[in-house]
Parts: C-alpha cells; structure tokens; sequence
C-alpha cells in the first residue's frame, strides 16, 4: 500500500462519521437532507452549481507529469496540461485536511467496465451525498469476484470536495492564471502513476464522470483494450455497432434505435472478447429535450416515481416552484445534465456487453455542405477521420453572413484521450482488420450548400442510410470516389428515392461555389493534420489518406 493511500486510510479510519457504501435510498435521503437537492414533481433529485459548475473546466484539469509515464502521454495536446508532482501532493494534503473537518463522508466503492476482465476499482471519498449517489447512478457495482480483472487490487482512489476552493495565494505560480490575474482556485487533478484523482472545488457531476473515464483512456491501452467515446447498441442477430460523433451529430438519437437495445450512450471499451460498457448510468444533455424526439431519456429522467425509488439527478435546469421544469429555458446554463441509471431505459442490453463490432459510424454534421452523406471507410480511411474527429460548428451571424466553424477532436474525445495518437489509432486498425469491421462516415449536416443556403441532411434520409450500413447493403455497393476528400460514396442506397443526394456536389446550383468551398475545408485538414500529427509516427498510408494531401 502506497503511502498517500495510507494517509486517505487514516483519515477515513480517524473521522467519527464515514458511511461506506451507504445504501441508495439513503444516499438520495440524505441529499435531501443535507439540503444539498430539492425534490421535484416527478420525484426526481433537482440541484444547482455554482456558475463555474455548470460544465467541465478543461484549464483547471490536470495531470502530473512523472519520469515513469510522461513519455505515454502526448503532452502537445492542448488538453493534457502537467503539473508538478509536488503541486499534487499539495493538492492531496489540502484535500485530506478538508475532508477531515467535515461532518460526514462517504465512501463508495464501484467499478468501471462491464466485462469483469478488465473492471477497474474505483473508490470515491466525499463529504456530498449527492456526489455519493452519483457515482450509484454512473458507476457500476462490484462484481461478485474481482479475481479475474486485470485491475484486482488496484483501485483508483477519487477524493471530491465539489464545494470547497483552493487557497489562491498557496498556488501562485502552480495552477493556472485566470483572465482576472488571480490564480485558480479549483482544479480536477489526476496521478496515472499513484492511481489517485482528485475533483477540488467544481460541482459538475461530468468532472467525476470524466476524469475516470480520462483514467481508463490511459490504462486501458497497456492492456490490450481500445477505450472508444462512443455509443453502442445491438440488432436482434446478436450484431453490435459503435457510433462516434461529437455534440450536434446526432449521437444520442440515432444510437436510440427502438429495433437495437443499447448497450450504452457514451463510453466503451474494444477488448479481444468484444465490447463492453465502462458505466452504469448515462449523463444526458437535457437544453431543448423534446419527450416526442427523444421519449427513452424523457421517460428515464422524468418518470413519476417516489423519490426513495427514483434517484435520477438534474443539474441546472430551470424548476418552477411546482416542481415542474422548463427544458427549453437556458439563461442559467446550456448545458443542463440528468444523471440516471441506464435500467430506467426500456430497451437496454443487460448486461451490456457485446460481440466485436459489425459496423462503426462516424458521425460529422458537416456545416460546410461538401462532405457526402454517407461514405464508405477502408481501414487506413477510418484511422485518419478517427484522428481528426471532424464536426463543424455555426460560428454565428454577421449581417447575415454565417462561416462554419471547423472543430476537430482526435478520436471524437481529445480532452480525455492522453496517450500518443498512434496507440490508439494504430489500436483502432488492428482490429478493424482482426475482426472484418466494416467503418461509415455519415454526414448530418447540410446539403445543397453550407449553412445558410443549404438544408439539413433530412433525419429521415439519414436514419436509411444508417440502416443500409447496419444491414450491410452498402458493403460492396458501387461507389464513387470524391477525389478531394478520398472518400468513396455509393451511388445509389436503399431508402433513399433520388439518389442524387449522395453525391454533394451534384446538390449545389453553383458547382464552382462548391468547388472553392471544398478545397478550403481540405486544407483546413492538412493543416490541421501536420500540427497535430506532423511528428506523431502516423503511418504514410493513413496520412496520404488526409484531405489536401
């Protein structure tokens, strides 16, 4: 036993009042309690942050940089940022004394990862019932016996004291400077190497879910395992699909099949005995939730229940004092979150674990209108759009004139993705070939030109096209090469009556508008490909595949 794990066992061991492993209904009791949530109509815990909690504060999560890891982990990245290891052993000795003069802990001991191969141990300490309860919701229970994980006995020990802040003057000089010239005042730390986190001062329920999901990224690839942010689900044959995509791709909807169960919405891991689900819960986005689009997460969130028996966790949305909420209201933030069991899903895999893949979709919503709908991947094809995780965003308006805005994170999850880019690419290619999968980019974006002369790619169009690809009809369909982007479009798709559609060129009225439009974006990849990538050991064959080279 490390030393700093036993100074976390002394004080656990020295407290008068530590609940270990409460019960859920007393988790949710006590949150109520403590006054730490309210309940509302519906029975569901509702609960606001402070204003910096509202989201994830990427400038504020840090690892330290060690002898032993440091040359795993790409620390060219903009979001691997380092700190010293003396600055984590400040931030640990700060984070012990002030778990100690709390009135109670709580201590929660899950695993992440469904497949009892490879389950890591996570131990959580803190002074919130409600960060308790979360960790009920999104990790999952210990298995009966955890001799057979790669992991038995060696946990990760998570220490969170969400509403405390740091000592701004302690930390001049080791934490990072705020746009105001003082130094921050919270930070979400982790130490691969003495297998501890540390979440002080952020409130949001996604800097716990994401910091261990950033700890499997790490440890999975030492162990043979692709750690993918992804959704996943499985046809009534027994085939499982991945689907990757960024925010506004369409994720969540189209992974929501009612003709596939789900394994999960999020996070997953690629081993050689298939696939498997790191949670057991889900974290949706709620700004906008329509109970007609999406009823699976309405019904989960907003199902009336007894509170005891409910335990579904909102975060910053608007609550009127009747209990009822306004989903469409986001003057406090955008990015209202609900934090629920995946079992207040009706149509699950339980447990959710999976054959290897069948079929990968990569999701873009290509703003700029020149990337085809749908397009068929060879492997050297889907390591380089998994190495470039392209969307594009609507940057907004001036004088009616709006410019996509370009956005690119590696594996469609840079901030949690540590290691170098070769491992995981090289990782992604191995079993594409060892297990014949076969990859689709699908474009929801626009069509007949960019935003703002263009359309949406119609949902209905798109939902035949993902189907096509999870029924293998496009697998050897004829297709045809679009010579800027390398990318290979079939010419013709079930489901979809003109099939014009599928070549995006052929949707613009003014082809040489298109033209320009396309080469513009192209070079935006190369050039984004030789700064991220430029010394990174990427294969020849997978950077001759990057548009504009």
């Amino acid at each position: 036993m490390s030393s700093e794990i036993e100074r976390i066992q002394l004080m656990l061991t020295a407290h008068s009042r530590v609940y270990r492993n409460p019960g859920r209904k007393e988790m949710i009791q006590a949150s109520i309690d403590n006054k730490e949530a309210l309940v509302s109509a519906c029975g569901n815990l509702a609960t606001w942050t402070p204003i910096e909690s509202t989201g994830r504060s990427p400038n504020d999560t840090v690892m330290v940089r060690r002898a032993e890891s440091e040359a795993s982990i790409d620390w060219d990245s903009p979001n691997n940022l380092p700190i010293e290891a003396s600055t984590f052993d400040m931030l640990l000795e700060d984070m012990l004394a002030t778990l100690s003069s709390k009135k109670q802990l709580y201590l929660t001991e899950r695993v992440v990862g469904a497949d009892a191969r490879w389950a890591l141990p996570v131990h959580t300490i803190t002074d919130m019932a409600l960060a308790a309860l979360f960790t009920d919701n999104m990790f999952r229970p210990l298995p009966a016996d955890m001799t057979p994980s790669v992991f038995a006995g060696k946990p990760f020990t998570l220490l969170v004291a969400a509403y405390d802040k740091l000592d701004r003057a302690r930390y001049e000089g080791r934490l990072r400077k705020l746009p105001s010239g003082e130094t921050s005042n919270m930070a979400v730390a982790m130490d691969f190497d003495r297998r501890l986190g540390i979440v002080y001062g952020s409130a949001y329920g996604g800097s716990v879910k994401k910091l261990i999901f950033t700890v499997m990224n790490y440890y999975l690839p030492a162990e043979g395992i692709l750690p993918l942010h992804c959704s996943a689900n499985e046809g009534p044959g027994g085939d499982t699909a991945l689907l990757l995509g960024l925010s506004g791709t369409g994720k969540t909807t189209l992974s929501a099949d009612p003709r596939r169960a789900l394994l999960g919405d999020d996070e997953h891991g690629w081993s050689d005995h298939g696939i498997a689900n790191f949670e057991f819960g889900c974290y949706a986005k709620l700004i906008n939730l329509d109970p007609e689009k999406e009823p699976e997460i309405h019904r989960a969130v907003f199902h009336s229940a007894p509170y005891l028996e409910h335990g579904a966790i909102v975060e910053n949305t608007m609550m009127y004092p009747d209990g009822h909420f306004d989903l469409f209201d986001e003057r406090f933030t955008p990015n209202s979150r609900a934090s629920y069991p995946l079992s207040f899903l009706s149509n699950i895999k339980s447990p959710p674990v999976g054959d290897h893949p069948k079929t990968i979709l990569f999701l873009t919503a290509d703003a700029n209108g020149v990337i085809p709908p749908v397009s068929r991947l060879d492997h050297n094809q889907a390591m380089l759009w998994f190495l470039m995780g392209y969307t594009s965003k609507l940057a907004g308006t001036e004088t009616g004139i709006i410019d996509p805005k370009t956005v690119f994170s590696r594996f469609f999850g840079e901030p949690f993705m540590p290691r170098n880019p070769h491992v995981y690419a090289s990782m992604l290619g191995e079993k594409l070939r060892a297990h014949g999968t076969q990859v689709y980019l699908i474009n929801t974006g626009w069509s007949g030109g960019s935003y703002g002369v263009g359309q949406r790619m119609d949902i209905r169009l798109t939902r035949e096209m993902v189907q096509a690809a999870l029924d293998g009809d496009l697998a050897d369909t004829e297709c045809r090469e679009d010579k800027v982007f390398h990318l290979h479009a079939p010419v013709r798709c079930p489901g979809v009556p003109d099939p014009a559609v599928l070549q995006p060129r052929n949707t613009w009225a003014d082809r040489q508008a298109y033209d320009q439009r396309a080469k513009k974006l192209a070079q935006q990849f190369s050039d984004h490909f030789d700064k991220a990538y430029g010394d990174k050991g990427i294969e020849p064959a997978v950077r001759n595949q990057c548009p504009g080279k």
